[in-house]
């Protein structure tokens, strides 16, 4: 059961938190579709003594209750609520897939807060200047995306709700529906990942746990990826880094090459062997020892 945290309008968000409490706060954003519950393989808490980790399951998903018409920076509100709800003032955050512009955002608005931050194949905005969005990207996330741009254009207001309510509700019928039907389109590194009975089990895990009320979550968070998110990444001031697979198709590294260019002083990982996707599964790690290495884990 995780912790009930009332956000700034009265919504409940549904939290936890693992490791040392005595160590230093992590905020941990989740993939889409995605819960809290999907943050940490096994064993991570344990290995790491010297974090405390945190999550929130965004609004929609699980038994945090929807924000229709939520942007992406207003996860920065709902990070803060979580943050005083655990007694916690500064602290990092770490964003994977659809949680890196979520984990961008409380960079850029709570910067007294934030210590430093870390995107793991994360996405750019819609409106990055010089890049071609779509570029790259798997045909599953192009039609998601392209029914998201079609909702919010009004040429086809409910494709994009009629999509999401159907994968959902076969998916909580069986979790493993939305693994094969990614898998046609996993890159031969990712294949492996999504095998590892670790990595496959806390990703069913997630995505029951993520659908089981409802779709609102993965609805709400494709059009926050597509509409503007609300603020401008260049106003990040604390330390970033940007870990990406150069073997990524579902978040190009376009993306990542362009926020690269984009947020001062951000530091570019670009991994060019067997990185793919979900390869970033693996990855927190390598994001903690950076956090030490910029006096965040301290």
């Amino acid at each position: 059961m995780g912790l009930p945290v009332r956000a700034d309008d009265g919504r409940l968000l549904v939290a936890e938190e693992w490791g040392d409490p005595s160590g230093t706060p992590v905020l941990l954003f989740h993939g889409t579709p995605g819960t809290r519950l999907g943050t940490l393989l096994p064993g991570l808490a344990e290995q790491h003594p010297g974090f405390r980790f945190l999550a929130y399951d965004r609004p929609g998903y699980g038994e945090s209750l929807r924000s229709p018409g939520r942007r992406v920076a207003d996860a920065a509100r709902d990070a803060a609520a979580v943050a005083d709800a655990f007694g916690v003032e500064r602290f990092a955050v770490v964003g994977r897939s659809g949680g890196g512009p979520h984990a961008l955002a409380c960079a850029a608005l709570l910067p007294d807060r934030v210590r430093a931050a870390s995107v793991l194949v994360g996405l750019a905005p819609p409106d990055a200047a010089g890049l071609d969005w779509y570029a790259g990207m798997t045909p599953f996330n192009v039609r998601e995306y392209g029914l998201a741009l079609a909702h919010l254009d009004g040429r086809d207001p409910g494709g994009l709700e009629r999509d999401l309510a159907a994968r959902a509700d076969a998916i909580r019928r069986d979790p493993v529906r939305l693994l094969d039907d990614l898998r046609a389109e996993l890159s031969p590194h990712d294949l492996p990942i999504v095998e590892d009975p670790r990595v496959r089990a806390a990703l069913l895990r997630t995505y029951q746990e993520a659908l089981r009320v409802s779709h609102h979550g993965w609805l709400d968070d494709c059009l926050a990826f597509v509409r503007p998110w609300g603020f401008d990444v260049a106003s990040v001031v604390a330390p970033v880094l940007l870990r990406h697979g150069l073997d990524d198709a579902f978040s190009p590294v376009s993306h990542t090459r362009w926020l690269a260019g984009r947020i001062p002083g951000a530091e570019p990982a670009l991994v060019p062997e067997a990185a793919g996707h979900f390869a970033a599964q693996w990855a927190l790690p390598d994001v903690l020892r950076w956090l030490d290495g910029q006096g965040a884990g301290r």
